[in-house]
């Protein structure tokens, strides 16, 4: 077990490049299991939920390499249709194997995901929609286990509610399912758009990319592809609030900018410069105190979620008061008890968290209690006065590749180190 230890006080400065994006690069991982043969993905950043999806691909039968942040995964002609437990048990993201499996084997025995302590993540519209697709869907002894003898058909969903996870595997069973099928109150979100053209890419048929509704006309063979995956909006939405904190000057790479919309507005509305290059990429400053700013988490092309615990830090030290609501997960307030360790001022009702900001933080220990609360913490410990030691460090990477190096190229002083006081995970 190791921890972070953070140096209050550095203004971060320079140029730091975002990678493919984490919430992408799983599912298109994923969505290779649909076509014998060898895919090969590129940008997949160095984190471990990669690795961790890797090992699952290898145990249903594929052959899987990686040179730098290019990934090759060999798919054979009989996949195995089994993802167990342990391996599973570490990444929410393995249920997106559910859809592709039951395509290509007629058949799938997933185990339910573990994952991050963030709110219940059913998979209610998951089951659904498959047995629309003429699915057999059943939950015993902790497993998903899907059977289609009779193949997959096309037909009508609607999704209750606009699912990344439901859209996902809906979509990747019914590009190998006879005739069409319309999903309707879909996911938006940019890695929804990468998964589809890669999908295309790979020979499937669908219209209304990007929009609420996807029409899918199913074929009966994909063939590999080469693709490389969307650049990651919540890492570089995390760069441009460390500089707003910090007071900073960075230079954010590799993003898109037009993925970012809603959320570069609120940053402007808090007092930063923000510059878009012509060719990609951002550049984002601030030299005052930043103004708090309301925020409300909804799917795409709402502010999103995975950003939430970054703009409470940000609040934290904000002049003025600011509340956020989190719509998408009910437990997404948990870190909020970490971040008042640092003396943040910060009070829960419900799904809103009341931020009234303070000149500065004070360090103390504190605890990852997923992903992007650990991320958000690192920021919180940059603006407070002396050390903070962030432990859990294994949830940052899982999401943040070599967050540590280009903190320190930015001007940073993070120090990863062992944890002596914590033994398991």
């Amino acid at each position: 077990m190791e921890r972070l230890r953070v140096t209050g006080g550095a203004s971060l400065r320079g140029s730091v490049r975002v990678s493919g994006a984490k919430n992408s690069a799983l599912k298109l991982m994923a969505s290779t299991l649909l076509a014998e043969g060898n895919s090969t993905l590129r940008d997949v950043p160095a984190i471990t939920d990669v690795h961790y999806m890797a090992e699952l691909l290898r145990r249903l039968g594929a052959d899987v390499t990686r040179a730098d942040n290019t990934v090759t995964i060999g798919v054979p002609d009989k996949v195995a249709h089994e993802a167990p437990y342990e391996l599973v048990r570490r990444l929410r993201a393995s249920i997106c194997v559910l859809g592709p499996l039951l395509a290509r084997c007629g058949a799938a025995d997933v185990a339910l995901p573990g994952g991050d302590a963030i709110g219940s993540r059913g998979l209610d519209m998951h089951i659904a929609g498959l047995q629309r697709l003429g699915a057999e869907v059943d939950v015993e002894h902790g497993y998903v286990v899907a059977r289609a003898p009779r193949g997959l058909h096309g037909t009508l969903i609607g999704l209750d509610f606009p699912s990344v996870g439901a859209t996902e595997n809906i979509l990747m069973a019914a590009v190998l399912a006879r005739g069409e099928t319309v999903i309707d109150n879909v996911a938006r979100e940019p890695e929804i758009v990468d998964l589809c053209e890669m999908l295309i890419e790979m020979g499937a048929r669908i219209d209304g990319v990007g929009s609420s509704t996807l029409r899918v006309e199913g074929v009966d063979r994909l063939e590999p592809a080469d693709h490389v995956t969307v650049p990651d909006r919540i890492v570089a939405g995390t760069w441009a609030v460390a500089a707003l904190m910090t007071r900073g000057d960075i230079t954010v790479t590799n993003a898109r900018a037009d993925h970012l919309e809603l959320v570069l507005d609120k940053l402007t509305r808090a007092g930063a410069e923000i510059e878009a290059g012509a060719n990609g990429g951002l550049r984002v400053a601030m030299s005052d105190r930043p103004r708090a700013i309301d925020v409300v988490t909804l799917p795409y092309p709402g502010f999103p979620t995975d950003l939430q615990p970054m703009v409470v830090a940000l609040n934290a030290v904000a002049d003025g008061t600011a509340m956020i609501t989190e719509n998408v997960y009910e437990a997404r307030f948990m870190f909020v008890n970490e971040l008042v360790r640092l003396g943040a001022e910060v009070r829960i009702d419900g799904h809103h968290a009341v931020v009234r900001g303070r000149e500065s933080l004070s360090g103390a220990p504190v605890v990852a209690t997923d992903i992007r609360a650990g991320a958000g913490l690192v920021l919180a410990g940059l603006v407070s006065a002396g050390e903070t030691l962030v432990s859990a460090v294994q949830h940052i990477d899982r999401g943040y590749p070599n967050f540590v190096g280009q903190l320190g190229e930015l001007g940073a002083e993070v120090v990863r180190e062992p944890d002596p006081d914590r033994f398991d995970d």
